[in-house]
């Protein structure tokens, strides 16, 4: 069904609007370290034992391997801000008339994602329910992190570099590659079919590497997902406010989404980016940084330094805009 002239598109709601609601929120009490604000991947509570790292985000534009992708974007989300994912919920709804075999195929799929990452299965909700028309799931992941260790989009500063690990977007593909095959018939059948497979090769976790990151000496990570690395570089700058001049030529790109995308006509930039990572560095550790990223298997470039300023520019001052929305909800859309 079509939004209401004027109304909200499919999507995240839009970065204004979320702002405002947010700035109407009453103040945390003292143990919240990290709440609700743009930009930022998970909150953090301060507890006796430590600082508890929660995040939570849905899987709704495929019903393909949801319970995998569940598992997968919520741990992301912990790991970039400094903790190992840990424990796990899940609020499962699947419309009637569902079979009791794409149950247990969701919650196999459940339950070997969270056994690759070493985390549990500990509580949540399922229901059958005429609210949705397909299954859906909402996951929400925790992790705990020592005091003082919480990393934050909002850390970067001037005169740090900003450095992709891993391309994109992968994300986008494998879900455009299952959604929209149709309109895909005339690309080559082998690209399609390695953008159909990437949720296994080259894979969406980012949890090690995230937590290398860390370790390497990283003054902010994120997680680019929905509105694709433009969106993930603006929360960026704007968590930290700061700008961001960043180097096109030198984006590490997922060739199979990048044929997707001229296929389809849609913009790489602002495509669902999940299975890449964001990673802002000081100048003096960026090239060892890169050098243990990459012997560790985890591709990874400088994109981009922070200066003064706000928002998103290229290195010859063009500004970047934020997207409005994500390529992948905006092609879905068309194709219904």
């Amino acid at each position: 069904m079509r939004p209401p002239l004027n109304g909200l598109a499919p999507g995240k709601i839009p970065a204004r609007l979320l702002e405002e609601l947010l700035a109407e929120l009453p103040p945390g009490p003292p143990e919240v370290l990290v709440g609700p604000r743009l930009g930022e991947d998970g909150c953090a509570i301060e507890l006796p034992g430590g600082v508890l790292v929660a995040a939570t985000d849905p899987v709704t534009f495929t019903a393909d391997q949801i319970g995998r992708w569940s598992v997968v974007v919520n741990a992301n989300d912990v790991a970039v801000s400094g903790a190992r994912p840990r424990w796990f919920l899940a609020v499962v709804l699947v419309p009637p008339g569902t079979a009791e075999a794409a149950l247990r195929d969701l919650f196999a799929e459940l339950r070997h994602s969270l056994a690759a990452l070493g985390a549990y299965l500990v509580g949540g909700h399922t229901e059958v329910t005429s609210a949705v028309t397909r299954p859906v799931v909402v996951g929400q992941m925790l992790g705990l992190v020592e005091a003082g260790a919480i990393m934050r989009s909002a850390g970067a500063v001037v005169g740090d570099v900003v450095v992709q690990v891993r391309p994109v977007p992968i994300e986008g593909a494998a879900v455009l590659a299952r959604e929209a095959a149709r309109e895909l018939e005339g690309v080559d059948p082998a690209v399609i079919e390695a953008a159909r497979v990437a949720l296994e090769r080259p894979g969406i976790s980012v949890v090690e590497a995230a937590l290398l990151a860390k370790g390497l000496g990283a003054t902010a990570l994120h997680d680019p997902t929905e509105g694709g690395l433009a969106a993930g570089l603006h929360e960026i700058a704007c968590a930290a406010g700061v700008r961001i001049r960043v180097d096109r030529d030198a984006i590490l790109w997922f060739e199979p989404g990048l044929v997707i995308c001229r296929a389809l006509g849609a913009d790489p930039w602002s495509m669902l980016a999940s299975g890449g990572l964001l990673a802002v560095f000081p100048s003096t550790l960026a090239e060892a940084a890169l050098a243990e990223l990459a012997g560790h298997q985890h591709a990874a470039a400088v994109v981009g330094v922070v200066e003064p300023g706000s928002g998103l520019h290229d290195i010859a001052g063009v500004a970047i805009p934020r997207p409005d929305r994500d390529e992948v909800a905006r092609l879905l859309r068309s194709c219904d």
